[in-house]
């Protein structure tokens, strides 16, 4: 069975791709049977956002990817990094660097200036042993470096990118533990690993030329490695780069206000990058379960495309029982002022208002919108009444004939309303466009809306010959 973690730094809220991450190392661990562990970094106290981390959770909860245990905070655990690079320092494979932030600062300048990678220059890791004892003794400020062998070859497995080689004299002695006692990245992520027992390591392949540093730092400690698996990019397409803020929403809790359900972006995240190896796109997270691999996982970059994330969105929502999709949409018709009620069960005719737009709706943030025209009287002019090829005096008369007949109509039902209409169109002797049109633009005031059965059925009697008779008097005022 196999130990997996989603280990996000809590600075700032869960981006679209960190949940993606999360995802696939949910269904590895599901998949064997194993555990799923959420560990929180926050060891950068400089970009620690306090709430980010309930941002993180609450995220991940919604999304329906529940860790089997406690979080883990790194920033209570300092004495284990502290430890740990007292170790590798007595190993040999770590040195204290008592360089200054204006010394590193300069260096960093010299090197842009000549062109060359940004890189340290182990002035401390070549200081006679004696000095660098002074200085420790003296306390003076430090931190704590990686010594990467000078010579040779690193090279490691991934399982999306296959035998990677690193020379280990283009690699960086990056810092470790930091001189407040706050371990680096590199230090505290496999510290933890190896103490809760990970089988595999998933993070973005922004970490891919990190990675040998850490095949070393478990060499220096003669540590079990986990399996590594570095997850291609999410792009925003159209040659923009990696997906970010400014290619619009890219948190997890901006898509959960808008109103995207968690089935369809989990469903749509886990095609990002991973395919089933066949053309089906329908997934319950149970059968991702069951049918995802990372074997599958492509190493190029996979387009974030929003058309097709509404596309998953739009199919989930008319898939949801109208009662259920009743109760998601009543926060934002209250929020958009709706009277709609904040009772345990939606009112009638929210469900039947509801019934006719379902299909529409692409994300629950549209419904007030798509719905505005059964709660406040439509506003239009008297030309959207009367559909091309036909004229004032023609849609009058087909109005008042219409508005007869749905008087006398004692069953408001859509199949009732339809037998009623079509009879009325077929003993006319009238295209359906003629009186079906005008009905339709008079009850909404829109070009583009549900059918007129629907919309008649669920507005009502009363307010349908209200909104009718209405109609037919500004058809009147008319040449």
């Amino acid at each position: 069975m196999f130990r997996t973690r989603f280990a996000p730094s809590p600075t700032g809220e869960l981006h679209i791709g960190g949940l993606r991450t999360a995802l696939f190392t949910y269904l590895v661990a599901r998949q064997s049977g194993g555990t799923f562990l959420l560990r929180v970094e926050d060891t950068d106290r400089k970009r620690f956002d306090p709430h980010s981390a309930d941002h993180i959770q609450e995220a991940l909860r919604w999304a329906g990817l529940e860790w089997d245990e406690d979080p883990i905070f790194q920033s209570q655990r300092l004495p284990h990094y502290q430890k740990a690079a007292a170790e590798l320092v007595a190993r040999g494979a770590a040195y204290p660097c008592f360089c200054t932030p204006a010394r590193l600062e300069s260096m960093r300048q010299e090197q842009a200036q000549a062109k060359q990678p940004p890189r340290y220059d182990k002035r401390c890791r070549m200081m006679e042993s004696t000095e660098s004892q002074r200085l420790l003794v003296d306390g003076v400020p430090h931190t704590i470096r990686q010594a990467v062998p000078e010579t040779g070859i690193t090279t490691f497995h991934d399982i999306v990118y296959g035998t990677i080689s690193f020379r280990n004299e283009e690699i960086d002695d990056s810092v470790l533990l930091k001189s407040d006692g706050y371990p680096t990245y590199h230090l505290a992520h496999m510290v933890d690993d190896h103490l809760m027992h990970i089988t595999h390591v998933i993070r973005g392949e922004e970490w891919l030329p990190s990675a040998p540093k850490h095949v070393l730092l478990y060499q220096a400690f003669g540590w079990e490695m986990p399996n590594l698996c570095h997850l291609p990019s999410i792009l925003a397409g159209g040659g923009q780069g990696k997906l970010s803020k400014r290619h619009g929403a890219v948190s997890v809790i901006s898509y959960m206000r808008e109103g995207y359900l968690p089935d369809a972006l989990i469903n749509f995240l886990a095609l990002l990058g991973w395919s089933p190896g066949d053309d089906r796109e329908f997934f319950s997270k149970d059968e991702l379960v069951a049918a995802f691999s990372l074997g599958k996982v492509s190493h190029t970059g996979a387009v974030f495309n929003r058309e097709k994330l509404d596309y998953f969105n739009a199919s989930y929502i008319r898939r949801k029982p109208l009662q259920e999709l009743a109760d998601l949409v009543v926060p934002y018709l209250i929020d958009a002022g709706f009277p709609v009620g904040d009772g345990p069960r939606p009112d009638p005719y929210l469900l039947l208002a509801l019934a006719s737009v379902q299909d529409r709706l692409r994300k629950l943030s549209e419904a007030p919108e798509l719905l505005s025209f059964y709660y406040h009287e439509p506003v239009y002019e008297t030309t959207l009444l009367i559909p091309k090829k036909s004229n004032a005096a023609e849609i009058r008369q087909t109005m008042t004939a219409s508005l007869e007949a749905l008087r006398d109509l004692d069953d408001f039902t859509s199949s009732s309303l339809e037998s009623t209409l079509r009879g009325v169109i077929e003993r006319q002797g009238w295209k359906s466009g003629t009186v079906l049109w005008p009905i339709r633009a008079a009850l909404t005031g829109r070009e583009a809306s549900p059918g007129a059965f629907e919309v008649l059925a669920a507005l009502g009697k009363e307010r349908s010959l209200v909104r009718l008779a209405r109609a037919l008097d500004k058809l009147e005022t008319m040449a």
